[in-house]
């Protein structure tokens, strides 16, 4: 009897030691769990954002497309600068016009 005491006390012992050992390793690897989930955490939320952006940039116009836009404005300058030049002579025979009727009037 006193011998199954003996092994049941080195027994005892080493399920406390296995246990202690067993709680320190998987202490660390809980640690590791819980960065690894806020690094999943933290990619995920980083893939929202690049699909939102992508989202956006696929809306965006393209470089032919502003120099569409450029050349469209540099045509309507043209286009107004004639305008322009036309206001301007019809205001100037309209000017002549109106002295004309002023001198004989007066």
């Amino acid at each position: 009897m006193d011998e199954v005491k003996g092994w049941a006390g080195v027994l005892a012992t080493l399920l406390s030691i296995g246990s202690i050992v067993y709680t320190w390793l998987t202490a660390t690897g809980r640690a590791n769990g819980a960065k690894l989930d806020e690094h999943g955490a933290a990619l995920a939320d980083h893939d929202r954002r690049i699909q939102a952006v992508e989202v956006e940039l696929k809306h965006l116009p393209t470089k032919e497309d502003v120099a569409e836009v450029k050349l469209a404005i540099s045509e309507l300058n043209g286009r107004l600068g004639r305008i322009e030049e036309s206001g301007q002579g019809t205001s100037r025979a309209v000017r002549r016009i109106e002295e004309y009727l002023l001198k004989e009037r007066g």
